[in-house]
């Protein structure tokens, strides 16, 4: 008897410590007041619990933590709170975690009345008590008397429960800077896109729009996780609530890592990581499809899990970059080596690893500010680099200037006129390919135009040969890739020697399809001259390392007439139908379009 005494004793004194408010608190966590039971099968009701709780066999929080990680059944917490407050009767109970499935709260008042709550991502959002993006309940606690606070959490996700009670200013005057810091955090998130989006829509870059990809998946992913995405564009569909979460880290990380191939340009610099980078992408990829057909646990459980080798890999990438003398690293090593180390932080509470705080709780947001400043701080650095090194520069031009004035007035315009010439050649080059020596496809064009704007003036066709040289992965593969260069680059001489003397606009298309416009021909001249360039390329091998390359080509033929409306994108492509019909024909031939001898 004395034995089973001192062991309900010992229960009672291992219980919480009830909660107490009073006029001088305006919130209360209720993490050091919790004791919590495992539910396994989670059959247990609330009538069964309260009389657990009365025996004292609720243990406190292990570690004083509130983060369980992933676990199965249900989980019950217990707390008796007692309002000393003179006043105030009404309390806010907040529970700061939005990802929750079914939550259940009941109340039992000193005269033994019940009363029952409900809350979570399985019910639409307009069952909470207010519309917020973490659940949450209005208490009335009546003065001077003590209420048994019980809760049930049933959840497929992370189990987290940081509850606080709240008076109504406070939690107002609380969410006043929480919001302002969402909305700035947000406000900084969408110039990044839309900063991005005209970088690419400018410059074409891959990169800018993989990092405008991703801005918009972490976006989404950071909404979700925050519960802002169930309260304003799901709210009556709790389906989607659940769904949202691995769909968004799906979008999130896949986006992340094709950013980081591009940026740090893996398939030319580091093979094999681009393979690995490929295989993480397909994996968020399959579960991400995979969240609509398997339970949320088995695929969230391992996307968490591989968000940690995932940020190592990313860094590690980074380092190996850096140490190969790609200078970008060290700005990307930086800036992401901070998101990358919030967004482990915050699938640390996931897992109960690390305590819930407001560095785990909000660190993936922080590790992305963090991530722009960072950068604005490289930028600024750059800047104030250049500038004092323009400065160092612009004072010994000065001073030498004042000593050697004729001589550097004549420097001067030495170095002026080789800037020019230097000008021109970087303009040259940038209309010519590097390997063959013949214009780009972006310079083409331009000269496209302009010589259908002379046609339509004099009334003159334009021929277009469209020229592709056959198998020519073939000989790659046969002799390498540096005798498919000088494959090209014997196809671009060959080009010029017999097209020039026709006043012909030459360019290399792309991979092995060259393309030329000839002026003032049209008919079976056109065809004689398309015939003969083909009859040179197949006659005529190509001598590299000692051995002799046969090659042959297919030609498209197609000519622009003036007055049929037809622009530079009509009239390449019914050269490329004519190029693929001589294909279609066995290679090695000439194919005209329609009315090319009209």
């Amino acid at each position: 008897m004395f034995l089973a005494l001192l062991l309900v004793a010992m229960a009672s004194m291992a219980q919480a410590q009830p909660a107490q408010l009073d006029e001088y608190s305006d919130q209360l966590p209720l993490t050091p007041h919790l004791g919590y039971f495992v539910d396994p099968d989670g059959r247990a009701d609330a009538t069964a619990m309260f009389a657990r709780a009365g025996r004292g066999e609720f243990a406190p929080l292990p570690g004083g933590s509130d983060a369980f990680g992933f676990t199965e059944g249900a989980y019950w917490f217990h707390a008796e709170v007692f309002n000393a407050h003179p006043s105030l009767r009404r309390w806010l109970l907040v529970l700061h975690y939005p990802l929750l499935d079914n939550i259940d709260l009941y109340l039992r008042y000193p005269d033994g009345r019940v009363e029952h709550m409900a809350s979570g991502d399985n019910l639409p959002f307009s069952a909470r008590s207010i519309s917020y993006r973490q659940p949450n309940f209005w208490l009335d606690l009546p003065q001077r008397s003590r209420v048994e606070l019980l809760m049930r959490v049933q959840s497929r996700s992370s189990m987290q429960v940081p509850l606080v009670l709240y008076t109504p200013t406070a939690f107002a005057e609380r969410e006043r800077d929480t919001q302002f810091g969402i909305g700035l955090f947000y406000g900084i998130l969408v110039a990044l896109f839309c900063y991005n989006l005209v970088l690419w829509l400018s410059l074409r870059d891959a990169s800018h729009f993989w990092y405008m990809f991703h801005v918009a998946g972490f976006g989404l992913v950071v909404l979700c996780l925050n519960g802002l995405s169930f309260e304003y564009f799901w709210p009556n569909s709790p389906w989607l609530a659940n769904h949202s979460i691995p769909l968004s880290m799906a979008i999130s990380q896949v986006a992340m890592h094709q950013f980081c191939r591009v940026f740090l340009e893996l398939p030319e610099r580091i093979p094999w990581a681009n393979r690995v980078s490929l295989g993480v992408m397909a994996f968020y990829l399959l579960m991400g499809l995979g969240s609509f057909v398997l339970p949320y646990r088995a695929v969230v459980l391992p996307m968490t899990l591989a968000v940690f080798p995932g940020a190592l890999f990313i860094l590690a990438l980074a380092l190996i970059s850096l140490r190969r003398g790609y200078a970008p690293a060290k700005v990307f090593l930086l800036a992401w080596g901070c998101l990358l180390f919030g967004t482990a932080l915050y699938a640390s509470v996931s897992f109960g690893l690390l305590p819930k705080n407001f560095l785990t709780e909000y660190g993936i947001q922080i590790g992305s500010a963090l991530e722009m400043i960072l950068l604005s701080f490289a930028l600024a650095y750059r800047y104030a680099k250049l500038r004092g090194e323009n400065e160092v520069l612009v004072r010994e031009h000065n001073e030498q200037l004042e000593r050697h004035v004729a001589r550097r007035t004549s420097e001067l315009s030495t170095a002026l006129e080789q800037l020019a010439e230097a000008n021109q050649r970087l303009r040259e080059s940038n209309r010519r390919d590097a390997l063959t020596g013949l214009f780009n496809r972006r310079h083409f064009r331009d000269l496209f135009e302009h010589q259908m704007h002379h046609a339509a003036e004099h009334r003159q066709p334009l021929g277009v040969l469209l020229i592709d040289l056959d198998h020519f992965k073939g000989v790659n593969d046969t002799h390498g890739h540096l005798a498919g260069d000088e494959c090209l680059r014997w196809m671009g001489r060959c080009l010029t020697d017999s097209l020039s003397v026709h006043g012909a606009v030459i360019a290399r298309f792309g991979g092995e399809e060259f393309v030329a416009v000839v002026p003032d021909m049209a008919g079976d001249r056109l065809l004689h001259l398309a015939e003969q360039l083909r009859v040179r390329i197949c006659s005529e091998p190509v001598r590299y390392a000692g051995s002799n390359i046969g090659i042959s080509a297919s030609i498209g033929v197609f000519v622009l007439r003036p007055g049929n409306g037809l622009g530079v994108d009509d009239a390449l492509l019914r050269a490329d139908d004519a190029l693929y019909a001589a294909k279609d024909r066995g290679r090695n031939c000439v194919h005209a379009a329609e009315d090319v001898t009209g």
